[in-house]
């Protein structure tokens, strides 16, 4: 089973979310929290195995609770869930370490998609945040972090080339399976690339090798 904490300051928002996810049987809704000191207060005693996560709160937002989060427990899985179309966000919940980051604007059946993803250690990203991830960097990068980090030089030039390769397509917003056929490798040869990057760049998700690679110039988006 699935445990699902939802944090939303609006009330209506939080009775949608749970009747979606609810109505599958692999998933439950844990707890709720109206905001982001209101979550840290929950995850002290009860941890649940996702996080679904609003940006504007009263109190502490999302980000901040994200940040603090992420510093407390690292492998803690946050999905950052918003109406707020705004690069903003995007960039500073993926820096901040989430694992996900959905529009409220998501249907049903992509929302329970995601929380199983997400679960399962992986991390998502809409397709539609995808290609502004890679618009932005090819416009010129993204907004700087406040607390930059950059793979180190060694761990760049680790990189054999086939996963510089490998990373150039994931970059691109390219599945594990779109991969594979692209370089005509199976499946698991790709899966087996992916986690030889994440440990050389030092991060814990595709995601996160994603950022780091084009903070660090290593893969540089097509004009």
């Amino acid at each position: 089973m699935i445990r699902v904490a939802l944090v939303d300051d609006q009330a209506m928002v939080r009775v949608g979310l749970r009747m979606i996810l609810e109505s599958e049987e692999d998933i439950e809704v844990a707890w709720e929290a109206t905001s982001g000191d209101d979550a840290l207060a929950r995850l002290a005693s009860e941890a649940p195995d996702v996080l679904l996560m609003d940006v504007r709160m009263p109190g502490m937002d999302g980000l901040a609770a994200t940040r603090e989060i992420l510093a407390r427990d690292p492998d803690a899985r946050v999905v950052i869930l918003t109406t707020f179309d705004d690069d903003e966000y995007l960039y500073e919940s993926l820096r901040a370490g989430a694992s996900g980051f959905l529009l409220k604007s998501v249907e049903g059946d992509a929302l329970v998609s995601a929380v199983r993803v997400v679960a399962g250690g992986e991390a998502l990203l809409a397709p539609e945040v995808t290609r502004r991830v890679i618009a932005q960097f090819a416009r010129g990068g993204a907004p700087a972090p406040a607390d930059p980090h950059e793979p180190s030089a060694a761990a760049v030039g680790d990189l054999s080339d086939r996963e510089v390769e490998v990373l150039t397509l994931m970059a691109r917003g390219m599945s594990n399976q779109e991969i594979a056929a692209d370089l005509y490798v199976s499946n698991t040869t790709v899966k087996t690339h992916v986690s030889h990057i994440l440990t050389k760049l030092g991060v814990r998700d595709r995601v996160q090798a994603v950022v780091e690679a084009y903070d660090s110039g290593l893969v540089v988006p097509r004009p």
